[in-house]
């Protein structure tokens, strides 16, 4: 069952989130996505962990959910792919790479995935990228879609975890279901901001 609606997202800053944070990449990408293989600690420090900035959903101080945003190359994608660039449909002068989506799986009801995309294009917005790119889950594409995500370039990873390069822009945003429902501007502050169930679920 759910627990008590209390979120508040804010960019990751303590040690005792950054532990959590390992957590949920763990049971996410270890435990139900076979992309990293299992160990006892049940904790996985992703290699560009220092180089990324964490949203973060706390839920009375357990982190409930996260995405890592970083713009320092080369991305984790240029590994797979080759250089970005060559790839995308559009032109770029300040990309960044956003990754490790996570919400807990009692906290998937659409709010949480909600605030953290609205603190995350906050946040892109402030640092003045034009344009940003992902390797999404095949499983999750429809709610990478939602986001406003295009596909772009082959897919990668393997049978069991299989990813879609995809990007995104302003205007892919904008005209996404999660844009249209985020229409009113919410302050780029630490803290609670305004969301509403209606994003699908399915």
């Amino acid at each position: 069952m759910e627990k008590k609606n209390d979120y508040f997202y804010k960019i990751a800053l303590f040690q005792y989130e950054f532990e959590q944070i390992h957590q949920l990449n763990y049971q996410t990408f270890s435990e139900e996505i076979p992309q990293h293989n299992k160990n006892e600690q049940k904790t996985l420090v992703d290699p560009y962990h220092h180089e990324n900035t964490y949203i973060i959903c706390l839920n009375h101080h357990e982190v409930v959910g996260m995405i890592a945003v970083r713009d320092n190359r080369p991305f984790s994608l240029d590994w797979k792919i080759g250089e970005v660039e060559a790839h995308l449909p559009i032109r770029s002068t300040k990309l960044c790479e956003i990754r490790l989506l996570a919400v807990k799986k009692d906290f998937r009801n659409g709010r949480v995935f909600l605030g953290l995309t609205n603190f995350l294009a906050n946040y892109c917005l402030k640092k003045g990228y034009d344009a940003a790119v992902i390797s999404g889950t095949v499983r999750q594409l429809k709610l990478y879609k939602q986001m406003g995500f295009e596909p772009f370039a082959e897919l990668t990873g393997t049978e069991e975890a299989l990813y879609q390069p995809m990007y995104l822009t302003k205007q892919t945003f904008e005209i996404s279901l999660a844009g249209r429902i985020l229409q009113k501007p919410v302050s780029f502050l630490q803290g609670p901001i305004s969301i509403t169930d209606k994003l699908d679920k399915h």
